[in-house]
């Protein structure tokens, strides 16, 4: 045989299949040495083996007892190759059988069937002819002790044809297993090339589930995390979200969308949880979605985790782009116009002498005419909006000036404006100009629908950080009647509103404003009643980067 073609057997060989056929071998040898030391000693003083020379019967039973565990040491440790290790055991096997043979007085004990399994189990190991190798040597000591028994006076020239037999059921043993183990082979092979190719396609699907740019993760039936990409785990936390978490642990609201999911579900159908969950760095709000893995009951649950940020913008951004240069267009076109309506609206109600339902009739022109120019000026201002000019504010004192600012032009109480969080030393990069309209906007919404039943209007301005990320952020609260659950979705979409005199552009123009400094304006209901607009700034590191190298966010 070559050494091209040993190699490669030397790797079979050391299969969890091939050692499991040496194992087995070696405990047939411990047993057989048990089994015929204990019919020897129960047939005594005519024992039915070893009757022809006790002694060597009894030694030839220790060596072969000790060399067995010395074999099945060997075993143990995967040593040694291939043809070393089915030569050695044949040869072992050969020489202690044919000599227990002759102590027994020759091949009429009938011992020399114990050589069945330790040549066939070597057969199915070797390769080729080495099964004829084996079963030749297993023969010739056959006939070698029977030769030495004729010698001896153990035996006669009678018993050769039974030694005869003997080998021949030795050869057709080892000639049986010929075929066998080269199926074995071929099975083996197959089988490893299946591991193999499973672990390559494995290793492929983490691949591609790592670098996808949807954020995905797998829940098993114990509610722990079994697959998570990248992207899911930035959306719920990169310490806590990794495989082999308890979903709870990382993310109760997600544990409790999912709950809700399998309690509605019908067998068989992925139908989605409508309910969304703010992510881990409090910047975005995330929509599940979820789908059973396979048909088991129960079964494994793919979740993707959709930005809705993310694709309302995309959506806003498609919308846009085929309004803004129309709108910008049309405005242009008749600001001068509305301007001279209103102004001649004006002339007319300094008319002496008109009456007061005259009167009236002109205040209702002037003021839809400021309506339409308060319009025409926010969609000019998002058709030309500039790129922001970053720079760190100190927001202590800027929201103190800002308050004192607010306050002054709009005629509001102080102490109906409630400043929290003034002295935590917190720091933004933001501009500061885009800042002061974001703030405006969201602070006159919660002056004109803030007010309780029994109280006037108030607001609360926080400044504070993200629990999990730390991020910074202000909060403007109000203690109103809310926005209603069905208008959530819309409150941020141009020219939607409720209001009778507002226009629907003041909370988009906010967030558009906010997306261009790289922050997040997010709306959620305020405990006991109310709204909350919370204001996340963006990531300082990325301001940082982008500070030192000049270039803009987009």
């Amino acid at each position: 045989m070559s050494a091209s073609q040993e190699k490669p057997w030397r790797e079979t060989a050391r299969t969890d299949l091939a050692w499991r056929i040496v194992g087995l071998t070696n405990l047939y040898r411990l047993l057989a040495v048990l089994v015929v030391l204990g019919v020897h000693l129960l047939t005594q003083p005519t024992p039915t083996f070893g009757s022809a020379a006790p002694q060597l019967f009894r030694l030839i039973l220790l060596i072969y007892f000790v060399l067995a565990i010395l074999l099945a040491l060997a075993g143990r440790r995967h040593w040694p190759g291939r043809r070393t290790l089915v030569l050695s055991h044949a040869m072992i096997d050969a020489a202690a059988i044919a000599t227990l043979l002759y102590a027994s007085g020759g091949v009429s004990s009938n011992l020399g069937i114990l050589l069945v399994i330790p040549v066939g189990s070597m057969a199915l190991l070797a390769l080729g002819r080495e099964a004829l190798i084996i079963a030749a040597i297993a023969a010739l000591a056959i006939l070698a002790q029977q030769f030495a028994s004729q010698v001896s006076g153990f035996s006669s020239a009678s018993d050769y044809p039974l030694a005869g037999v003997m080998g021949v059921i030795v050869f057709l043993v080892a000639a049986s297993a010929w075929p066998v183990a080269s199926r074995l082979r071929e099975s083996e092979a197959q089988v490893r090339q299946q591991e193999v190719d499973l672990a390559n396609m494995a290793q492929l699907s983490q691949y591609i589930v790592q670098r996808l740019r949807e954020s995905i993760l797998v829940v098993d039936p114990s509610d722990r995390i079994r697959l998570i990409n990248e992207s899911a785990a930035e959306m719920l936390g990169d310490t806590a979200a990794v495989p082999g978490a308890l979903l709870g642990e990382v993310s109760p609201r997600l544990l409790y969308l999912l709950t809700t999911w399998r309690n509605r579900a019908e067998p068989g159908v992925g139908e989605d949880v409508r309910a969304t969950f703010t992510a881990a760095d409090g910047a975005r709000i995330v929509e599940p979605h979820f789908a059973p893995l396979g048909a088991s009951e129960p079964a494994p649950v793919l979740i993707f985790l959709e930005d809705t940020g993310a694709l309302a913008a995309r959506v806003q951004q498609s919308k846009l782009a085929a309004l803004g240069r129309l709108t910008a267009s049309i405005a242009h076109e008749i600001r001068n116009p509305v301007g001279a309506m209103s102004h001649a609206a004006q002339l007319l109600g300094e008319t002496p002498g008109m009456a007061e339902g005259e009167q009236r009739l002109t205040e209702i022109m002037r003021s839809n005419a400021q309506r339409v120019s308060a319009i025409i000026e926010n969609v000019l201002r998002l058709s030309r909006r500039e790129a922001p000019r970053p720079e760190l504010i100190a927001l202590s004192s800027w929201c103190q000036r800002f308050r004192e600012e607010f306050c002054a032009t709009t005629q509001c109480e102080p102490e109906r404006f409630i400043l929290q969080g003034a002295n935590a030393g917190l720091e933004a990069v933001i501009d500061a100009s885009q800042l002061q309209q974001i703030l405006w906007n969201l602070c006159e919404n919660a002056l004109r629908h803030g007010g309780a039943a029994g109280r006037p209007p108030g607001l609360e301005l926080l400044l504070t950080r993200v629990a999990r990320h730390g991020r910074v952020c202000l909060e403007v609260a109000d203690r109103g009647p809310g926005v209603d659950s069905a208008d959530v979705e819309r409150i941020f979409e141009p020219f939607y509103t409720r209001g009778a005199d507002g226009t629907g552009l003041g909370l988009f123009l906010a967030r558009e404003l906010a997306e261009i400094n790289d922050a997040t304006l997010l709306y959620e209901a305020r405990k006991g009643g109310g709204s909350v607009f919370r204001l996340v700034f963006a990531d300082p590191s990325r301001w940082a980067s982008v500070m030192l190298t000049g270039e803009p966010v987009v």
